[in-house]
Protein backbone atom coordinates (compact mmCIF):
# COMPACT_ATOMS: atom_id res chain seq x y z
CA UNK A 1 0.00 0.00 0.00
CA UNK A 2 1.20 3.17 -0.88
CA UNK A 3 1.20 6.81 0.87
CA UNK A 4 -0.81 9.77 -0.59
CA UNK A 5 2.41 11.34 -1.69
CA UNK A 6 1.98 8.66 -4.69
CA UNK A 7 -1.69 9.99 -5.46
CA UNK A 8 -2.10 13.26 -4.47
CA UNK A 9 -2.06 16.41 -6.64
CA UNK A 10 0.63 18.75 -5.82
CA UNK A 11 -0.19 21.28 -8.50
CA UNK A 12 -2.76 23.22 -6.20
CA UNK A 13 -3.89 26.58 -7.14
CA UNK A 14 -4.92 28.65 -3.62
CA UNK A 15 -6.19 32.01 -2.20
CA UNK A 16 -4.64 34.08 0.70
CA UNK A 17 -6.46 36.45 3.21
CA UNK A 18 -6.15 39.40 0.86
CA UNK A 19 -8.63 37.46 -1.14
CA UNK A 20 -12.62 38.08 -1.32
CA UNK A 21 -15.15 35.73 -1.79
CA UNK A 22 -15.95 36.95 -5.32
CA UNK A 23 -12.29 36.73 -6.10
CA UNK A 24 -12.30 33.09 -5.18
CA UNK A 25 -15.56 32.22 -6.65
CA UNK A 26 -13.81 33.62 -9.89
CA UNK A 27 -11.02 31.48 -9.61
CA UNK A 28 -13.10 28.41 -9.03
CA UNK A 29 -14.96 28.83 -11.85
CA UNK A 30 -11.66 29.39 -14.46
CA UNK A 31 -10.16 25.98 -12.90
CA UNK A 32 -13.90 24.58 -12.84
CA UNK A 33 -12.68 22.97 -9.19
CA UNK A 34 -15.00 23.59 -6.29
CA UNK A 35 -12.52 24.08 -3.26
CA UNK A 36 -9.61 26.60 -2.77
CA UNK A 37 -7.53 26.22 -0.40
CA UNK A 38 -6.86 29.63 1.73
CA UNK A 39 -3.32 29.90 2.60
CA UNK A 40 -1.15 32.56 4.29
CA UNK A 41 2.60 32.31 3.65
CA UNK A 42 2.37 29.00 2.52
CA UNK A 43 0.86 27.66 5.49
CA UNK A 44 -2.66 26.12 5.41
CA UNK A 45 -5.19 28.84 7.10
CA UNK A 46 -8.42 27.26 5.61
CA UNK A 47 -10.68 25.76 2.74
CA UNK A 48 -13.57 27.51 1.09
CA UNK A 49 -15.95 25.35 -1.18
CA UNK A 50 -18.86 26.25 -3.18
CA UNK A 51 -21.12 25.50 -0.67
CA UNK A 52 -19.27 27.47 1.63
CA UNK A 53 -19.78 30.24 -0.85
CA UNK A 54 -23.45 29.72 -1.14
CA UNK A 55 -24.58 28.91 2.31
CA UNK A 56 -22.25 30.95 4.18
CA UNK A 57 -21.68 33.99 1.75
CA UNK A 58 -25.04 34.12 -0.30
CA UNK A 59 -27.29 32.80 2.18
CA UNK A 60 -26.22 35.18 4.63
CA UNK A 61 -26.54 38.01 2.45
CA UNK A 62 -22.53 38.81 2.66
CA UNK A 63 -21.54 40.95 -0.72
CA UNK A 64 -18.78 39.40 -3.07
CA UNK A 65 -16.42 42.14 -1.42
CA UNK A 66 -16.59 39.33 1.75
CA UNK A 67 -13.08 38.30 2.89
CA UNK A 68 -12.64 35.25 2.70
CA UNK A 69 -11.93 34.22 6.45
CA UNK A 70 -15.23 35.02 6.93
CA UNK A 71 -17.20 32.32 5.28
CA UNK A 72 -13.97 29.92 5.00
CA UNK A 73 -13.75 26.72 7.04
CA UNK A 74 -10.83 26.93 9.33
CA UNK A 75 -10.90 23.63 11.35
CA UNK A 76 -9.92 21.86 8.86
CA UNK A 77 -8.45 17.96 8.18
CA UNK A 78 -5.38 16.75 7.43
CA UNK A 79 -2.84 14.58 6.84
CA UNK A 80 0.80 14.16 5.92
CA UNK A 81 1.92 13.00 2.86
CA UNK A 82 3.67 9.96 4.40
CA UNK A 83 0.16 8.61 5.35
CA UNK A 84 -1.01 5.53 3.80
CA UNK A 85 -3.42 6.11 0.77
CA UNK A 86 -5.38 3.52 3.03
CA UNK A 87 -5.44 5.79 5.65
CA UNK A 88 -6.40 9.07 3.87
CA UNK A 89 -9.46 7.12 2.74
CA UNK A 90 -10.46 6.36 6.30
CA UNK A 91 -10.07 9.80 7.09
CA UNK A 92 -12.24 11.75 4.95
CA UNK A 93 -15.20 8.95 5.47
CA UNK A 94 -14.90 9.01 8.91
CA UNK A 95 -15.21 12.90 8.70
CA UNK A 96 -17.52 13.34 5.43
CA UNK A 97 -15.11 15.31 3.19
CA UNK A 98 -14.20 15.06 -0.34
CA UNK A 99 -10.89 16.45 -0.49
CA UNK A 100 -8.28 16.45 2.07
CA UNK A 101 -4.72 18.45 2.55
CA UNK A 102 -2.39 17.17 2.36
CA UNK A 103 0.68 19.29 4.93
CA UNK A 104 3.88 19.28 6.24
CA UNK A 105 4.86 20.96 8.88
CA UNK A 106 1.70 23.47 8.57
CA UNK A 107 2.77 23.97 4.90
CA UNK A 108 -0.09 23.54 2.11
CA UNK A 109 1.80 20.68 -0.28
CA UNK A 110 -1.15 18.45 -2.08
CA UNK A 111 -4.81 17.73 -2.23
CA UNK A 112 -6.61 14.69 -2.42
CA UNK A 113 -9.76 14.14 -3.96
CA UNK A 114 -12.16 11.09 -3.73
CA UNK A 115 -11.03 11.43 -7.71
CA UNK A 116 -7.52 10.80 -7.54
CA UNK A 117 -8.38 7.58 -5.33
CA UNK A 118 -10.63 6.70 -7.96
CA UNK A 119 -7.77 6.89 -11.17
CA UNK A 120 -5.19 5.10 -8.69
CA UNK A 121 -5.91 1.11 -9.01
CA UNK A 122 -4.63 -0.15 -5.75
CA UNK A 123 -6.66 2.19 -4.09
CA UNK A 124 -10.33 1.92 -6.36
CA UNK A 125 -11.92 0.40 -3.34
CA UNK A 126 -10.99 2.45 -1.04
CA UNK A 127 -12.63 5.15 -2.79
CA UNK A 128 -15.69 3.39 -3.59
CA UNK A 129 -16.06 2.83 0.52
CA UNK A 130 -15.40 6.37 1.14
CA UNK A 131 -17.41 7.63 -1.46
CA UNK A 132 -20.13 5.34 -0.83
CA UNK A 133 -20.10 6.46 2.85
CA UNK A 134 -19.64 10.12 2.14
CA UNK A 135 -22.44 9.69 -0.20
CA UNK A 136 -24.74 7.79 1.83
CA UNK A 137 -24.57 10.19 5.14
CA UNK A 138 -25.19 13.09 2.96
CA UNK A 139 -28.60 11.59 1.51
CA UNK A 140 -29.68 10.80 4.76
CA UNK A 141 -29.54 14.56 5.79
CA UNK A 142 -25.91 14.89 7.60
CA UNK A 143 -24.35 18.16 6.55
CA UNK A 144 -20.57 18.06 6.87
Amino acid sequence: MGTIRDIMTDEIECCTLLDNVFEVAVKMKELNVGAIPIVDQDKLVGMITDRDIVIRGVAEKHPGSTKVEAIMSNDLITVTPDTSSKEAAKVMAEHQIRRLPIVDDGKLIGIVSLGDFAINELTDDQAKEALSEISEQNYNGVQH
